[in-house]
């Protein structure tokens, strides 16, 4: 019997990385699980990976029309929606004296807006019904900042905040809402702000993650354990392993 039973999921940014690896454990504990990724093959590379109880749907959270389209189509194929995992993400970095406005925009769209749409429109179906899961990936930057990284690190402390906000309005519903903070994961995101040599040098210092590391605690936010646990970020020293606790 698995942790998720019964349960169905819907996990953006799942077609690579964290949510790839999300979406394999929750299926595994036994959760029906809605693949949504902008990028529609790696959707459904992962679905076919699954197998059944999988759907790939493509969606940009930016977009209010493809995510309420999303939470439809999860909704006709399983009936119902119990667990949101807003994982979709974009960085940019640099200093901000030379950041475009565009560059600023597009970060803030799919983690802050993003964030924002897919949880409202999952509400319009967890409300009802009295029960839900949100669990939102944020960042350890957006709590100790870094430079270079102003506009992901003001995305991930906006995340952080509309958890906790979000997290008192719904209580009352038997709603929950959660954040994590990954840390340093060995991820296709990852390594793309990074050079071979980073990337090597990570590796040495053990600082680096793997994205399966991260499933058991975003399985027990969104399990009957934690029923208790709301309007929490999980800093990443609970879960990143050894060279964090050194």
């Amino acid at each position: 019997m698995g942790a998720l039973d019964g349960k169905t999921a819907i996990v953006t940014g799942a077609g690579s990385g964290i949510g790839r690896a999300i979406s394999l454990g929750f299926a595994a504990e036994g959760a029906s699980v809605a693949i949504a990724d902008i990028d529609a093959a790696s959707a459904d590379a992962v679905a076919k990976e699954i197998g059944d109880g999988a759907l790939a749907l493509t969606c940009d959270v930016a977009d209010s029309a493809q995510v309420e389209a999303m939470v439809a189509a999860t909704v006709e194929r399983f009936g119902r929606v119990d667990i949101l995992i807003n994982n979709a993400g974009r960085a940019r970095g640099g200093p901000v004296s030379r950041m475009s406005e565009e560059d600023w925009d597009s970060v803030f769209a799919t983690n802050v807006r993003g964030t924002f749409l897919c949880s409202r429109a999952v509400l319009g179906k967890m409300i009802p019904q009295r029960s839900g899961v949100i669990v939102n990936t944020a960042s350890g930057i957006g709590i100790r900042p870094r430079p270079y990284m102003a506009a992901y690190g003001a995305s991930k402390a906006a995340v952080i905040h509309f958890t906790e906000s979000l997290a008192l309005e719904v209580a009352r519903y038997g709603i929950r809402v959660n954040a994590f903070t990954p840390g340093v994961t060995d991820t296709p995101f990852w390594r793309a702000f990074r050079t071979e040599e980073d990337v090597a040098e990570a590796f040495r210092l053990g600082e680096v993650g793997q994205p399966e590391d991260l499933v058991p605690t975003v399985v027990f936010l969104c399990s009957d354990a934690s029923r208790e646990i709301s309007g929490a970020t999980i800093p990443r020293q609970i879960f990143v392993a050894k060279g964090d606790a050194e």
